[in-house]
C-alpha cells in the first residue's frame, strides 16, 4: 500500500531499519518465551503475533523508521511471503483442508458482501448528520476515493489501483484515502490477531463447531511430530534451496506471463492478472502443493513449517511499519466513514459466523483474506495453525478475481447515495 509523503525518518538505512525490526522480533519471542512474572500474564492476554505487529507501527508513526521510504517492504512481500508460503505449505494434507468443509467459502463471500454494501451504507449514514465530509465533486468527489478502497479490501491492490484508473479521484483525495485503507484494515487485521489468541474461548461462547479445524490440527501436529528431528546443515541447505527455487522459478514465470498478457490479452487486466505479485503468490502456493505429494514433504520434519513462519513474523514486522497511527488526522472524518465500514463488516461476519456456528478461524480468515489479501491472510491463518496459511491463500486468490467487479459495483452505489 502507498501512503503520502513524509519527512526522512530518523533512521533510514535499511540495515539498520531491518536491525531494529529483528531486535523487536527477539524483545517478542524472548519475553513471550516466559512461563512465570508480568509478561507471562501479559501474554495470556495479548498474543505476541499483535506487538510485532503494533510496535513497528507505532516506530513509523513517531517517524523513528519509515515504512515508506524502506525497500524493505517490497523484499518482504516478494521475496519472504512467497518463500514462506512454500514452506508452510510442504507439510499440508490438500484432503484434510478439504474437509474443513464449505463454510470457509461461505464466511469469504459474506465478506465480500458485507464490504461491498458497507461502504455505501457508511456514506449514507454519515451524508445524513456530516454531508460535507461525503460530498465534494469531479476528481474530489469522496466517493470516487472510497471506491478504490472498495477494490482493494474485495481483492488488493491490484484492483484498488484499477479503480484508481476508472473513477480518477484527486491526487490529494487518493492520499488521504490511502490513509483510510492502511489503519482501518491493519487495524482490524490486529484485533483479529487477538482474537486468534482467545479463539478457544470465543468459539465456546460463540457454540461454534470446530471439530473439522481440530481434526485438521491434529493429524498435521501427529505428522509433525512423527517425522521431527535435528535438522542437519543439508537439512537447512535444502529448505532454503526448496524454498528460493520456487521463489526465483515463480519470478521467471511471472516476468514473461505478465508481459505477454499485457501485450496479447490485456483485457485480462480486469482479473487482475497482469499483476506480478498475484502470479507470484500463486505460482509459489501450487509449487508448495506440488512438493506436498513429493518426498519433499518430509523436510517438515527439520522445521519447514517454523521456518516459514519465522519468515512471516518478519514480514508481519515490515507489514507494520507501514501504518502511520497519526496521518488521518488532517481529515479524520473519512476516517469516520471507514470505521463505520468495517464496523459494518464485523457485524455481519458475527451474526453469520454465530448463524451456521462458523469458528472463528473461518471469520478471521475470510474477512482477511478480502481486507488484507494474499499478503495478510497467511499471517492471521498461521496466528491459528502454521500450516493453514494455505487456507487464506487460496480464498485471497479468489478474492483477486471478485475485487474489481464487486468494488465497481460498490462504487456505483456509493455514488447513488453520495451528496452532490
Amino acid at each position: 500500500m502507498e501512503q503520502t509523503s513524509a519527512p526522512a525518518a530518523y533512521f533510514t538505512n535499511d540495515a539498520v531499519v531491518l536491525g531494529i525490526l529483528i531486535a523487536v522480533l527477539a524483545f517478542v519471542f524472548e519475553t513471550s518465551s516466559r512461563t512465570t512474572g508480568f509478561w507471562a500474564k501479559f501474554y495470556k492476554y495479548v498474543p505476541s503475533l499483535i506487538l510485532c505487529y503494533f510496535i513497528p507501527a507505532i516506530l513509523n508513526s513517531l517517524n523513528i523508521i519509515s515504512g515508506e521510504q524502506s525497500g524493505l517492504y517490497k523484499i518482504a512481500t516478494q521475496y519472504l511471503l512467497p518463500a514462506s508460503l512454500v514452506l508452510l505449505t510442504l507439510s499440508m494434507d490438500l484432503k484434510a483442508i478439504l474437509r474443513l468443509g464449505p463454510k470457509a467459502l461461505i464466511m469469504f463471500l459474506t465478506g465480500t458482501v458485507s464490504i461491498m454494501l458497507g461502504g455505501p451504507l457508511a456514506i449514507f449514514l454519515v451524508s445524513l448528520v456530516a454531508p460535507e465530509v461525503v460530498g465534494g465533486s469531479g476528481p474530489d468527489a469522496v466517493w470516487r476515493g472510497f471506491a478504490t478502497i472498495a477494490g482493494s479490501w474485495i481483492g488488493g491492490g491490484a484492483n484498488q489501483i484499477a479503480l484508481k484508473e476508472v473513477f480518477e479521484p484527486s491526487g490529494n483525495l487518493f492520499s488521504a484515502i490511502i490513509a483510510v485503507d492502511v489503519i482501518i484494515a491493519y487495524f482490524w487485521m490486529g484485533i483479529l490477531l487477538f482474537g486468534a489468541g482467545i479463539s478457544k474461548r470465543l468459539d465456546e461462547r460463540m457454540k461454534a463447531d470446530t471439530s473439522a479445524i481440530e481434526a485438521v490440527r491434529k493429524k498435521l501436529e501427529d505428522y509433525s511430530l512423527n517425522i521431527m528431528r535435528i535438522p542437519s546443515l543439508l537439512d537447512w541447505v535444502r529448505l532454503v534451496a526448496v524454498s528460493f527455487i520456487s521463489v526465483a522459478v515463480s519470478h521467471a514465470i511471472a516476468d514473461i506471463v505478465v508481459p505477454w498478457i499485457e501485450t496479447h490479452a490485456g483485457f485480462l487486466d480486469k482479473f487482475s492478472l497482469t499483476s506480478k505479485v498475484f502470479w507470484i503468490v500463486v505460482l509459489t502456493t501450487t509449487a508448495g502443493l506440488v512438493l506436498s505429494f513429493t518426498k519433499a514433504r518430509n523436510l517438515e520434519g527439520a522445521g519447514a513449517s517454523r521456518l516459514g513462519t519465522l519468515l512471516l513474523y518478519m514480514l508481519v514486522v515490515v507489514i507494520g511499519m507501514q501504518m502511520n497511527l497519526f496521518a488521518i488526522f488532517s481529515n479524520p472524518g473519512l476516517l469516520i466513514v471507514g470505521a463505520i465500514w468495517m464496523l459494518f463488516h464485523a457485524i455481519i461476519m458475527l451474526s453469520v459466523a454465530r448463524l451456521i456456528r462458523a469458528p472463528l478461524f473461518f471469520t478471521a480468515v475470510g474477512s482477511m483474506a478480502n481486507v488484507g489479501g494474499a499478503t495478510s491472510a497467511p499471517v492471521v491463518a498461521s496466528a491459528f495453525h502454521p500450516s493453514l496459511a494455505t487456507v487464506g491463500v487460496l480464498l485471497a486468490v479468489f478474492g483477486y478475481v471478485l475485487g474489481t467487479y464487486c468494488g465497481y459495483l460498490s462504487a456505483i452505489l456509493m455514488q447513488m447515495v453520495a451528496p452532490s
